[in-house]
């Protein structure tokens, strides 16, 4: 019995010790890479140089609440949510749905709609640019043209440029989320649907009665993944808009403002204030999250 125990401990301690050394690049490489540069940011924040030589615990904080520019950074990041989840939201699910009931070409359109995902990200972001540009020649004012107006600066205008901005993330993105909510459609019940129809349900009636509800963990969590996303929204707005038009300066464009004009700890400060936010809302979706859970698990 004695060296059965001793063979299984051997045999743990072999797989631990193979477990780790498999893991231990990695481990490196992320604290290298991860847990050094943020830990060494929040330092910073707390004094007035990036040298660290003066301790200035939370004045830096107090300097950045006190800016106009964070305001309306701040302002606008929360703008940036809104309308990710007014345009951003709502359209994958619309053509995840459209994508599971199509029976001719499937493969085609799912190979359409996830095109935009593979190009780069600054790539999209500077044919947006173009097209919503003050030219003659961009799109926007080639259409307007069209109808005899006059050529605008969709740019430069406060009341549009972040729904724009929204549109050309969204355009980015949706393929992929598209296709989540495509899979998870089709795995529902057929029988269920089924069953809804011998009853007389509506279309209408079976998607908020049968599919929103057996999709609600799948579209909780991609709308906390969305909004933890746009909360990193950086080089969008700095590229359609320019790197200091307050119109639509996010958070963590603004953390990068502050670094350019040689404001390192602000602009640590900046960083860590959108990290505490982004931790709060991680920390709501997993309390709802287990929430859910736990009333499924009564139900049963």
């Amino acid at each position: 019995m004695e060296d059965k125990k001793k063979k299984k401990l051997k045999s743990k301690i072999k797989r631990n010790v193979v477990g780790w050394l498999i893991m231990l690049p990695t481990l490196i490489l992320f604290t290298f890479f991860v847990w050094y540069p943020l830990v060494k940011n929040i330092i910073i924040s707390f004094f007035d140089t990036y040298d660290m030589n003066n301790f200035v615990f939370l004045q830096n904080y107090q300097d950045v609440f006190k800016d106009d520019y964070f305001i309306s950074a701040f302002v606008n990041t929360f703008k940036y949510i809104l309308w990710s989840i007014i345009i951003g939201f709502f359209i994958p699910m619309i053509v995840g749905l459209f994508l599971s009931e199509i029976i001719h070409f499937k493969g085609f359109f799912r190979v359409a709609i996830y095109i935009p995902c593979m190009l780069s990200g600054i790539a999209v972001v500077f044919l947006f640019q173009n097209i919503y540009g003050d030219e003659a020649y961009s799109i926007l004012n080639v259409i307007r043209s069209l109808f005899g107006m006059e050529r605008m600066d969709f740019r430069s205008n406060a009341d549009i440029v972040i729904p724009l901005i929204v549109v050309a993330m969204t355009w980015k993105g949706f393929g992929g989320t598209s296709l989540i909510y495509m899979s998870n459609f089709q795995d529902i019940d057929t029988n269920l649907y089924e069953a809804s129809r011998i009853d007389g349900a509506s279309p209408m009636q079976r998607f908020f009665k049968i599919t929103l509800p057996l999709m609600k963990p799948t579209i909780l969590t991609l709308l906390i993944l969305q909004i933890i996303s746009v909360f990193q929204v950086f080089y969008e707005p700095m590229i359609i808009a320019g790197q200091t038009a307050t119109s639509a300066m996010s958070l963590m464009q603004l953390s990068y403002y502050y670094f350019t004009k040689m404001e390192d700890t602000k602009s640590a400060a900046t960083s860590v204030i959108l990290a505490l936010i982004i931790i709060i809302i991680t920390i709501i979706y997993f309390t709802i999250v287990n929430k859910l859970n736990n009333s499924k698990e009564k139900s049963k």
